[in-house]
């Protein structure tokens, strides 16, 4: 090195510092001005329509000529935008102050749609999220809406879970199921009438966080909850048959997550919630109805249309108005207090669910319109309608012609309202292999299935013998089921005695004859 760095090392401990160059001109220079006019034009502009970086170098080139490069615009745009906003005033600085929570106290509420695979199709669900804000405690529930009732069905579930109510504020977002309405940028809302009776039910203060992006940090807890169950639980896509099935792992995976420390903190979510469960207020003895009436006309075809969507019914109730209980994933149909119909709900708008039992009493008299009608390929799509039933059919068809042999099949069907469905198919497995094509002989075997399941072990079932099928007739069943007769067998000797006497008088009127 030179005599001259030796010198500044000896002369001072610290280096001088480097000499800062002048920045070099760019071909960009000339309109950097142009750029920033734009930029704070952008300023009152339409929020969909201000200028992109894309829209800004097209402007230099086709406007100005400018023999500029994209990532030349794009890395002044991106320095430069930030600072033309806090020039303006239109970007304040928000600073975030930290807050403590006290046990038993508060709780955030929130939902975040997942998607998950149900019965092989993709479809996008709603996970409702109740955390404690001292401990962390978090409970999850899936539901096919985010409408009033899984709203309410969520909150019911959490309650009972966590086993009490939180004594002070539980905050949520605007959402429709509890805000019919928000008064300005104040605090104030216009509370949704069955919300407002389900949180006094449950003593629940509710706080309602600033509409928008911007209130969001208000309820950052619940908030960045949902996304770490999302990304830990629902990746890869779940694969269930049904939000039932998929719920059951939901409790498994929140039980798994109360092991978990949040952040620094020295203990886990389910130590601190040992501490915070005791704080908490206790459940009122009354349940809540969550469900939502409603009371529509069933149409002629035997249909009732609730919330775009259409639910079959017995057919006798035709013409009638039917209570109909709306909950977050089925609904349930009244007739005068009892229990007609009950639905899984529906996800999609503008679908159709038919149960076939609803239509057999129809069907016994039309059987013709049996093959095509739109509740059979429901009953086949969910396996209530097996090959068994099928092949049963095609039998009794050929032996008694189109009509009698579905009229025959219909009344096997009405057998299912007293007969386990798994009983029925195994007894139609039985009468087809014996040849036995009539609904008496079906309801025989499927009843000497139950009761050989009712019988100790040991004791072979029907289905389960080899060799030929066989079918006993209904007068034999019977005579096996009686008690023993200890009656003695009558005697016809009495009978022979005078037969006897009688041949004896016979022969000597004879031998008078012949002298």
């Amino acid at each position: 090195m030179s005599w001259r760095t030796v010198r500044k090392a000896v002369d001072s401990v610290w280096p001088e510092p480097r000499k800062q160059l002048p920045p070099r001109p760019t071909a960009l220079d000339p309109y950097k001005s142009v750029i920033d006019g734009m930029l704070q034009a952008d300023l009152d502009a339409p929020r969909k329509q201000r200028n992109t970086i894309t829209r800004i170098f097209h402007r230099l080139v086709e406007e100005h000529a400018a023999d500029v490069s994209y990532q030349m615009v794009r890395r002044y745009v991106s320095d430069r935008k930030p600072q033309i906003l806090v020039e303006s005033g239109k970007a304040p600085i928000e600073a975030f102050v930290p807050q403590t929570h006290q046990p038993g106290m508060e709780a955030e509420v929130d939902f975040g749609d997942v998607t998950i695979r149900l019965a092989g199709e993709l479809v996008t669900c709603y996970l409702f999220s109740f955390r404690l804000s001292y401990s962390g405690k978090a409970v999850h529930r899936v539901f096919a809406s985010c409408g009033q009732e899984a709203f309410f069905e969520g909150h019911v579930h959490a309650l009972r879970t966590l086993g009490g109510v939180p004594r002070s504020k539980v905050r949520y977002d605007n959402l429709k199921a509890a805000v019919a309405r928000v008064l300005g940028l104040s605090r104030a809302r216009v509370e949704a009438d069955r919300w407002i009776a389900f949180r006094s039910h449950f003593g629940i203060e509710s706080f309602y966080c600033r509409p928008g992006i911007e209130g969001a940090h208000e309820k950052g807890g619940v908030e960045g909850q949902i996304g770490y169950f999302r990304r830990n639980h629902f990746t890869p896509v779940p694969e269930v048959d049904s939000l039932a099935e998929l719920n059951e792992l939901v409790d498994q995976w929140d039980l798994h997550d109360g092991r978990r420390r949040i952040g620094s903190r020295p203990r886990t979510i389910d130590e601190y919630f040992q501490v915070e469960r005791p704080l908490l207020m206790p459940l009122p003895e009354e349940p809540f109805e969550t469900g939502r009436l409603f009371t529509p006309r069933v149409d002629p075809y035997s249909q009732i249309a609730v919330r775009t969507n259409r639910y079959s019914v017995p057919v006798r109730l035709i013409g009638k108005r039917v209570r109909v209980v709306l909950h977050a994933s089925h609904l349930v149909v009244y007739d005068r207090n009892v229990e007609v119909a009950r639905h899984e709900r529906l996800i999609a708008k503008g679908g159709c669910r038919l149960d076939l039992a609803h239509y057999l009493e129809a069907l016994i008299r039309k059987p013709g319109a049996f093959p095509g009608a739109t509740a059979l390929e429901q009953a086949r799509s969910a396996g209530k309608f097996t090959p068994v039933h099928d092949a049963w059919w095609a039998a009794a068809v050929r032996a008694h012609g189109d009509t009698a042999g579905t009229r025959a099949l219909i009344e096997v069907l009405l057998l299912a309202r007293h007969i386990s469905h798994e009983h029925l198919v195994a007894g139609l497995a039985m009468a087809l292999r014996a040849g036995a094509l009539t609904a008496d002989a079906v309801a025989l075997e499927a009843r000497k299935v139950a009761q050989a399941e009712d019988e100790p072990a040991g004791h072979p079932s029907p289905a389960d013998a080899g060799g030929a099928a066989t079918v006993t007739f209904l007068h034999e069943w019977r005579l096996a089921h009686l008690p023993p007769d200890t009656t003695p067998l009558p005697s016809v000797t009495h009978y022979d005695q005078l037969l006897r006497r009688r041949r004896a008088s016979g022969g000597e009127h004879r031998e008078g004859e012949a002298q």
